[in-house]
């Protein structure tokens, strides 16, 4: 693989990688990872091209290139109400371009700066929309193409990839989970605890602007009133992402979507990333049988990282978990 030359190189021996992490005392914190990159984390990187690419029923999904003509790219999948250019997704696709992958970022519908068209939106379970992605990047001429995805973007990932199985395309290499719900019932359950009220509440603020914005659209499908006093997930999903998207239940949705049951199911190289002090996941999304992985799946558990956090000290501007997913890349060389 030829690295880029133009950016540090994210395993440099100066990094101090060595496929631990060891964060300082204050960093610590599983509330102060999740929290402190969201506020204080800024990368630049513009793409080098936009593209609006159909979904064949009605919808759009926006995709930005990062392209340096390279054999090989990156697609890099956001987490709840994400976008397509939050800090962690230009962090992973500048660590991408560092070790001489081209990368992909791109918005789940009805995410980003423009709501979609249909009634739908995007769940846990998305995993058409990143077919369609991971199918029109092939399309481009090249050899190989690896999957990350962030939170909800990596349930979706390790879903695919289960459901892809033995059929998976063989320039499909591989793909990385990170703080990822695997177990979708349990970590709704942590999240609605007291002490997680500070997600909950952004998220269902962000969530409750959507469902306005939907019941304007579709108002026979979507009823607003009092979408502000919901404080859980268990709620919203059983109001509204069940039954728009033809799931019978909340429970019914979380059982049908939880990558958990499905990661033996991989065969292509895969890796679940998570830190033992995420504030958001649940007991169960730490999986050790291997039974229960397969043969395909391997884990990574650091005790510290909180959720999408795994800051780092260096001056080159890497975050942890990037140098664990270019150590993954790395085996493909």
């Amino acid at each position: 693989m030829e690295l880029n030359t133009d950016l540090p190189n994210p395993l440099h021996p100066q990094s101090g990688y060595d496929g631990l992490y060891r964060p300082p005392l204050w960093l610590r914190g599983g509330h102060t990872q999740s929290i402190l990159p969201t506020f204080f984390r800024d990368v630049s990187l513009d793409p080098s091209a936009e593209e609006r690419l159909p979904t064949g029923d009605g919808d759009e999904l926006s995709l930005d290139w990062h392209r340096r003509g390279r054999r090989r790219a990156v697609i890099i999948t956001h987490g709840l109400e994400g976008h397509k250019r939050r800090h962690y997704m230009l962090g992973m696709a500048r660590m991408a371009l560092a070790m001489g992958w081209d990368a992909v970022t791109w918005n789940m519908r009805s995410c980003g700066d423009e709501m979609n068209k249909l009634a739908r939106y995007y769940h846990s379970g998305s995993t058409d929309d990143l077919h369609r992605v991971v199918s029109h990047v092939l399309t481009q001429g090249y050899e190989s193409v690896a999957l990350v995805g962030f939170s909800m973007g990596g349930n979706i990932t390790l879903l695919y990839l289960s459901e892809q199985g033995e059929t998976a395309d063989p320039r499909l290499a591989g793909g990385v989970g990170i703080s990822v719900p695997c177990d979708l019932a349990g970590s709704a359950e942590v999240l609605a605890k007291p002490s997680r009220r500070v997600y909950m509440r952004r998220f269902i603020r962000d969530l409750a602007k959507k469902i306005r914005y939907k019941s304007d659209q579709f108002p026979h499908l979507f009823d607003p009133s009092g979408v502000e006093q919901i404080r859980t997930f268990k709620e919203f999903d059983q109001r509204y992402t069940a039954p728009v998207h033809g799931f019978d239940s909340a429970e019914d949705y979380w059982a049908r979507c939880s990558s958990l049951p499905r990661l033996r199911g991989i065969t292509t190289p895969a890796l679940l990333l998570n830190a033992r002090n995420d504030p958001f996941l649940s007991d169960q999304c730490f999986p050790e049988s291997p039974a229960t992985l397969g043969p395909a799946v391997e884990v990574c558990y650091p005790e510290w990282g909180g959720h999408v956090g795994f800051m780092d000290r260096n001056s080159d501007g890497f975050y942890w978990s990037e140098r664990r997913v270019a150590a993954f890349l790395k085996r493909f060389d």
